[in-house]
């Protein structure tokens, strides 16, 4: 890597070095891309090469975002580069957005269109013992369930997600005034929050399979709580391990009032998956 030149000081681009991690991380879809198609067609290879593309990936992520990090810390990122960062972390917000909006809508589909509408005099002689209510397995299966209650787990979910977003804020305002300890306190805290979110997720799943026999099978019902749910914990699980580099670099000595986008891109996330979080609370859980 070339050492910072003025350019960065006086706002021009910066154009890194060619690199040879795109090829990699080539390699690593291909090569999940193989593993999976394999495994789902029980060709013996398949669970190697799954094994084999995520090693390669983590590899890639490892080594990428480590020269990036390496750049930054250089002060080779001018004033444009640090705003195409923001309006690329911003786009890959929106297509996460978009992302629940796809589930969010199917549920709304069937909840407030198909149910109704297979309930209705003119199905009847379809379905005549399907009755048009919510929470519903459709007109086929006949497993019955009980759904989760909201103010149970949900609630005290909502309470830790809502209490990591005021924590992380926290932190940020204590970089921004060099506060390095209470930055690092605060940060692992949301940390910690997250991470028992997840504990009570894992544990409200087992609940709902093994005593409300609520299931990923269990139609239309069962389909969209644990797409959205799932998915959700799986957006926690990225920001979790997002801020936790982002700990690990405060430790270290990185980030101060004016060089920080990595810790507020790694913020925006957290509190999209929040927000994000709430309306799950209230669309899947309360109504």
């Amino acid at each position: 890597m070339s050492a910072p030149s003025t350019t960065a000081a006086v706002g021009k681009y910066f154009v890194p070095e060619p690199s040879h991690w795109p090829i990699v991380g080539s390699v690593a879809l291909l090569t999940l891309a193989f593993g999976a198609v394999f495994s789902m067609n029980s060709v013996e290879a398949g669970p190697y090469l799954l094994g084999a593309g995520f090693l390669i990936l983590f590899y890639m992520l490892f080594g990428w975002f480590g020269a990036v990090i390496k750049e930054s810390e250089g002060r080779l990122y001018g004033k444009n580069v640090d705003v195409s960062f923001r309006w690329s972390m911003s786009w890959f917000i929106f297509s996460e957005v978009m992302f629940f909006a796809a589930f969010f809508g199917a549920l709304f589909y069937a909840r407030v269109l198909s149910v109704p509408d297979l309930g209705s005099i003119d199905s009847k002689n379809l379905w005549p013992e399907f009755a048009a209510s919510w929470p519903t397995t459709g007109p086929y299966i006949k497993d019955a369930f009980s759904p989760m209650g909201a103010w149970g787990i949900p609630a005290i979910n909502t309470a830790l997600l809502l209490t990591s977003g005021i924590t992380l804020t926290i932190a940020h305002h204590a970089m921004l005034v060099n506060q390095r300890s209470k930055l690092i306190l605060w940060l692992a805290a949301t940390i910690v929050l997250g991470a028992v979110f997840l504990t009570l997720q894992v544990y409200e799943y087992v609940h709902a399979y093994s005593e409300l026999n609520l299931k990923l099978t269990s139609g239309i019902f069962g389909s969209t709580f644990f797409m959205l749910t799932g998915f959700h914990g799986f957006h926690v699980t990225i920001g979790a391990i997002m801020l936790t580099v982002i700990l690990v670099r405060s430790i270290r000595g990185h980030f101060d009032d004016k060089h920080h986008f990595a810790f507020e891109a790694a913020a925006w996330y957290w509190h999209f998956v929040d927000v994000v979080w709430l309306g799950l609370f209230v669309i899947v859980y309360m109504l």
